[in-house]
């Protein structure tokens, strides 16, 4: 609900400004499967995002998703989800998980004008995990 209302929020300011960069947060469990309830909600932000793009386009506004994966951040980096996250991270292609920069990294690309081209499009950092 929050995408939506976000969205909605913004898109009018956007259109009279004839530009705008709209940047999702959804997850890897928005192209891949996974717990129902988490899943379900991480598509719906993939399928907002590319209704959102295709609507506001004509008004110079773009719209994008990032999907990561698996983060190193202080929730899963403590106590006992640490050791099984640093286990997990063994299976991931580039072996570790991403640090948070990595994904404030792909926002800062996607609100700049070195996207201006990019719309519609759902941006991955998840170190190769979904492509296995």
């Amino acid at each position: 609900m929050s995408v939506f209302l976000g969205m909605k929020a913004v898109i009018p300011t956007m259109k009279a400004a004839k530009q705008g960069s709209i940047i999702n947060i959804s997850s890897i469990n928005g192209l891949v499967g996974g717990a129902i309830g988490y899943t379900d909600s991480k598509f719906a932000v993939r399928g907002m995002t590319k209704a959102a793009a295709l609507e506001c386009a004509p008004h110079g506004i773009r719209v994008n998703s990032i999907h990561p994966g698996v983060i190193a951040t202080p929730m899963i980096m403590q106590g006992d989800t640490k050791d099984a996250v640093e286990a997990f991270a063994k299976t991931i292609p580039m072996r570790r998980v991403a640090q948070p920069e990595e994904v404030s990294g792909m926002v800062l690309f996607l609100a700049s004008d070195d996207s201006s081209y990019s719309t519609g499009s759902e941006f991955v950092v998840d170190g190769g995990l979904t492509a296995q």
